[in-house]
């Protein structure tokens, strides 16, 4: 394990890890800011919330080289290792954690899903509330958690980018992967890309909301106009997202704003998408 002092860490197979360039890019912003690299753990973002709810609320990257039960939202799962075959890193798996006193906290994973889309590609599309598409097929997710200890609020951003095709998953539509629009792009070069950028996101959300991210998320709405139907049975058009990232949704009923975290959705028709 190597942390906090901006050094290079070596990683597997992906080259050597950023570090010291995000420590340096990060610190201005997050005094007091590491970086820490584990080889393996269960899920970085319960290792941050583990941390937090001991009273360690530090400002940390923590990045897991391989992570055996990561979670994403409503309890799926996310995993990462090495591939077997080449040695690289199969995805990309980090977790930020830090202080956050936002007056509201709503829109916060879409923010952090639009930081990750202008770092990675002009073409990646955004499903809300919380994952990254690439041509119709999931790409990348991200899980907002957070903590109290006392008056201060503890937030924990998890990042999972493909990197490699990952493997039979036994979803209907594969996922996507980094290497089909960024080719020779691996899991150490995507997190340089991602980094910094994301602290810079989460500190304007931390000021101002999720206002100034509306229409940036609208311009890359992959569910824009498209029929779905939510988890409550809920039917109607989707039509972007407001002020504070609640869904738009047109239904029979008339138009509904829908902002629960529990509510998951899905698509009643194919999105159209353009190679870009």
């Amino acid at each position: 394990m190597s942390s906090g002092d901006c050094g290079a860490v070596a990683g597997m197979g992906a080259g050597v890890w950023p570090t010291e360039v995000i420590c340096e890019a990060v610190v201005g912003h997050l005094p007091g800011f590491s970086v820490e690299v584990l080889p393996q753990i269960d899920s970085t973002n319960s290792e941050l919330m583990r941390r937090a709810r001991a009273g360690r609320l530090e400002p940390v990257l923590l990045l897991a080289e391989q992570q055996t039960a990561g979670r994403g939202r409503l309890g799926r799962s996310w995993l990462s290792a090495q591939d077997t075959c080449t040695g690289e890193m199969s995805s990309l798996t980090f977790s930020l954690g830090l202080p956050l006193s936002p007056r509201d906290w709503s829109g916060l994973s879409l923010a952090v899903g639009l930081s990750v889309a202008q770092s990675l590609h002009p073409g990646l599309r955004l499903k809300w509330p919380n994952d990254l598409w690439w041509q119709g097929r999931k790409l990348a997710g991200i899980l907002i958690e957070t903590a109290s200890w006392g008056a201060a609020r503890y937030a924990v951003v998890g990042v999972g980018v493909n990197i490699l095709p990952p493997l039979d998953t036994g979803l209907a539509t594969a996922p996507a992967w980094l290497g089909e629009l960024l080719p020779g792009v691996d899991a150490a070069q995507a997190l340089a890309r991602l980094a910094a950028p994301l602290v810079q996101v989460i500190k304007l959300f931390e000021l101002q909301g999720f206002a100034p991210f509306q229409t940036g998320f609208n311009g890359r709405d992959a569910l824009a106009g498209l029929s779905v139907t939510l988890s409550d049975g809920t039917k109607g058009v989707a039509q972007g997202v407001d002020a504070i990232g609640a869904l738009r949704l047109q239904s029979a009923h008339g138009l509904l704003k829908i902002s629960s975290a529990e509510v998951s959705l899905r698509l009643l028709e194919k999105p159209l998408f353009e190679d870009i």
